[in-house]
């Protein structure tokens, strides 16, 4: 198995050496899945966890009164499933893709067993987890302390920074959202997010299409979050 593409930034690749990731992705089979596939879903039991080679995922998790929150979203390089696999409980949220998308499947042995071959790969993943508790915390400070549209901004200045791929207008953020995933994302009603999206359209900040989306102008964009501390190559 060829260990694939380029990493997203902030991705579990992008923090372990290159002929780490490759003979972890030797350790393991390819599989390649459809558009809107459930990789996991929660509360299924954890035997395995994928290596994410191409395409884009989200991690959601559902309340009672049907709202789908998304934890976040997840590119190529990144490692999927390994909390669970680790603390031997179920899967505490559901994954689904985008679009098309490949990834190495290893058994959860297999994948333990290879955290104790290479011990530079396991500090790296602790690393990895920590950061993003890190990141989890802030957000719900985000949540608590910044409107809707300074929330949709800085989640659109990371989506760029991740995401983005130069455009003739501006950088054009390949995953497609809609605007009730963007909602799920930030905390927000769809409506709070139609708002904040017709604002920024009307002040010349970015172009939607539909399920595209292009930010014409990042430093304004970045002005308008300028309230909100974050890191624009962050992972969603």
């Amino acid at each position: 198995m060829q260990a694939g593409g380029g990493s997203t930034p902030g991705s579990f690749r992008a923090r372990i050496a290159s002929d780490d990731w490759k003979w972890l992705v030797d350790q393991g089979a390819t599989r390649v899945y459809g558009a809107g596939e459930a990789l996991f879903r929660h509360g299924e039991p954890a035997d395995h966890v994928l290596l994410l080679v191409e395409g884009w995922v989200k991690i959601t998790i559902v309340s009672p009164s049907g709202y789908e929150a998304i934890l976040a979203i997840r590119g190529s390089g990144d490692v999927l499933g390994e909390v669970a696999v680790l603390d031997g409980r179920e899967r505490s949220a559901n994954v689904w893709t985008f679009g098309e998308t490949k990834a190495v499947l290893l058994t959860a042995d297999r994948f333990v067993a290879a955290l104790h071959e290479r011990p530079s790969i396991a500090v790296a993943l602790i690393v990895h987890v920590a950061d993003r508790l890190r990141r989890a915390d802030n957000r719900r400070l985000e949540q608590a302390a910044h409107s809707a549209t300074e929330r949709l901004a800085a989640f659109l200045l990371r989506l760029a920074g991740q995401h983005g791929a130069p455009a003739p207008d501006g950088v054009e953020i390949a995953v497609q959202l809609s605007q009730q995933e963007m909602a799920g994302a930030i905390g927000a009603s769809r409506e709070a997010v139609a708002r904040g999206l017709r604002t920024l359209r009307d002040r010349g900040v970015v172009i939607t299409r539909r399920r595209k989306l292009v930010v014409t102008s990042p430093a304004t964009l970045s002005a308008m979050a300028s309230s909100v501390p974050f890191d624009a190559e962050e992972p969603c």
